[in-house]
């Protein structure tokens, strides 16, 4: 049976739910088995849950999940809890934010710290504070020279080799599907029937996965900025070559470049040029100078497409690069979280198949930066050190992903987002079992928060369970020079 037809033989089913989704929540038991802390950030509440370290050896051990709940506003109409996901892998999801007001106000919203981020349990692969070095070096950025993707390979073999050495059991059981069934105890111990989620980014391959896995629990899935699942779990080329998400960079920056206008006296692919010829010396906002290398402008030009409403602190960036007069936004940014970080990385090599050649990567990439320039390389070598990480996790889910389930909504940005590109939010549209897209008309990465319409579905659809009709299309709330 095909996701279409799913669809229709689930129309009944997914009316009742719509349905019940209207009466308020009986009040809610303890969550069992929930240890709740003293302490924890202002309006949350913090605790924490062990759960298997091994879903398929019991007799394995435990590990720990940070929680946080953020309360409903109005206990008395509550009716039941979204769990929520930031994104990733390796990103700290604890506190989860307000959603929307609506939200915020029927819902009690639990965030989590997936087994590997943050307060949970987590790996550490370095021994000495000048192993870090190496870590650098590997990791967050590109070769532009033979010479350095030498260096960076064995760089990176570096990394992950103290990763087998250091990182211990928890290195091997941390593939999405794990952390999915991680997911289903922890709407069991909030007593939820059926789960509610928010998951943006990763959180939408880990929403996939969880649907797929226990397709008969799911309730309201809200995806924003969709992983394709296929690609990212199966494929011979590199992960981050299979998302394609270099495509996008190129359809953002071309539709940056069209609201800058007049405003942008410059040349993109000139900029570039100068930069691959040698780093340029620009002058921030609080006169500090500084060297932007041609890795380093792709990164910071990368991040400021990540939200339409970045554009003129990016225009800002790129006339200082053009022009030596002019003065860059001073960096953002602090010290990364290594062990979370090392941690997603292991959740993405468990998760996907990667050639084991490390040198494979430069001809990807140089065909990746025909598409899109810069983009191509930043990308690609993402998933560098999975060509000698031996992470494997029996746990690890790769398929199918079209098993029915109640209504899924998808939420996607068609102009462009670098991380997620919108095509693979149309594929996995068509690829689940019961999914709805709802479409954003800007670019960027994920779509709650920049559009009125997109959060009044969003409420529609986790109290209703009402979705939109296919081709909807949200304008945003602003555009990026308003």
């Amino acid at each position: 049976m095909t996701p279409r037809k799913l669809r229709a033989a689930l129309a009944l089913g997914a009316a009742t739910l719509a349905v019940g989704a209207l009466a308020p929540a009986a009040a809610a038991s303890p969550p069992a088995g929930i240890v709740w802390e003293s302490s924890c950030q202002s309006g949350y509440e913090c605790g924490h849950l062990d759960v298997p370290l091994s879903y398929q050896d019991p007799s394995a051990g435990t590990v720990r999940l940070a929680i946080g709940r953020l309360p409903a506003t109005d206990q008395a109409g509550k009716l039941g809890t979204i769990f929520f996901n930031p994104g990733g892998p390796g990103s700290s999801g604890r506190l989860a934010p307000a959603l929307t007001p609506e939200l915020h106000r029927r819902f009690d919203i639990v965030g989590f710290d997936p087994r590997g981020v943050g307060a949970s349990s987590k790996i550490h692969c370095f021994t000495d504070p000048s192993q870090l070095e190496v870590l650098q070096r590997a990791l967050g950025t590109f070769p532009l020279t033979r010479e350095a993707e030498r260096q960076q390979i064995a760089d990176t073999a570096t990394v992950t080799e103290l990763c087998g050495r250091n990182g211990g059991p928890l290195a091997n059981h941390l593939s999405t599907g794990t952390i999915a069934r991680d997911l289903d105890r922890l709407r069991a111990a909030f007593g939820e029937p059926k789960l509610r989620f928010y998951g943006k980014s990763y959180g939408t391959y880990l929403g996939e996965t969880y649907a797929n896995l226990f397709p008969g629990r799911v309730g309201s899935l809200a995806l924003d900025a969709v992983d394709d699942p296929v690609r990212w779990s199966t494929g011979s080329a590199p992960m981050s070559y299979r998302l394609r998400g270099y495509e996008d960079g190129a359809r953002a920056i071309r539709s940056f470049l069209d609201a800058c206008g007049s405003r942008c006296a410059f040349r993109f692919d000139e900029i570039l040029d100068r930069l691959e010829a040698g780093p340029i010396t620009v002058t921030d906002t609080t006169g500090r100078q500084s060297a932007v290398t041609y890795q380093g402008a792709i990164s910071r030009i990368h991040g400021y497409l990540l939200d339409a409403r970045s554009a003129p602190q990016l225009a800002a960036f790129l006339q200082a690069l053009a022009d030596p007069a002019s003065r860059a936004p001073a960096p953002a940014g602090g010290p990364p979280d290594v062990d979370s970080m090392l941690g997603g990385g292991a959740t993405l090599c468990s998760d996907a198949a990667n050639p084991r050649d490390p040198a494979v990567w430069w001809e990807f990439a140089r065909r990746a930066d025909r598409v899109g320039r810069g983009f191509g390389p930043y990308d690609v070598y993402k998933t560098l050190p999975c060509a000698t990480w031996d992470v494997a996790d029996t746990g690890r889910y790769a398929g199918p992903w079209n098993r029915p389930t109640a209504p899924v909504l998808l939420l996607a940005n068609r102009q462009g987002d670098l991380e997620t590109p919108y095509a693979g939010a149309q594929r996995t549209e068509r690829l689940l079992g019961n999914a709805h897209l709802l479409s954003l008309d800007t670019y960027g990465h994920g779509s709650r928060g920049k559009s009125a319409c997109v959060d009044a579905w969003l409420d529609r659809y986790f109290v209703t369970g009402s979705v939109p009709a296919p081709g909807t299309l949200c304008a945003p709330d602003r555009g990026p020079f308003d």
